[in-house]
């Protein structure tokens, strides 16, 4: 996707106000945060480096014993367009999500989203954790991403002993 003078046009207005860069200078700095708190607080599951991205999304992940075995990990990604915080559960690489995703498409999973391969595309199950406006309240927005993301990781987790 390339930008047309229009867009760029649009984007020095907008980072002449100041907004984006605080905006986006909290939104990773929180990242790296919640990425440390993280990996203190459960050292036997690994935890990976921070990927920025291209203000499309800003993700770390995280693979307990369990998922490290299967080759599958758990990120936690902010996802801008949608401007909220997701759990993603995804493979090693494309062969792996298939591999996974062909063992967990009948599934029944309530309040996830089961996502089909294909192009671009980088999860096996998707959940959302967590609004992005809830960045205000740091200590209570990690509460709820840690909270909502243990209930995935016990939720694929027993979901995957049911089937291989």
């Amino acid at each position: 996707m390339q930008a047309t003078m229009k867009d760029m046009e649009e984007f020095y207005k907008q980072l002449k106000n100041g907004s984006i860069q605080r905006a986006y200078k909290t939104l990773l700095s929180y990242m790296m945060r919640l990425r440390t708190y993280f990996k203190n607080k459960y050292s036997e599951s690994s935890v990976f480096t921070l990927y920025q991205g291209y203000m499309d999304m800003t993700y770390f992940a995280i693979s307990t014993p369990a998922l490290k075995q299967r080759d599958l990990k758990i990120a936690i990604v902010f996802n801008y367009e949608a401007f909220c915080f997701e759990a993603w559960l995804a493979g090693r690489n494309r062969k792996v999500n298939r591999q996974y995703w062909e063992l967990l498409k009948e599934k029944k999973f309530s309040g996830y989203r089961i996502v089909s391969p294909g192009k671009g595309v980088d999860s096996i199950i998707e959940y959302d954790l967590a609004q992005g406006n809830e960045l205000t309240d740091m200590d209570s927005l990690t509460k709820i991403i840690e909270k909502n993301m243990n209930l995935f990781i016990v939720d694929i987790e027993e979901a995957l002993q049911s089937v291989a």
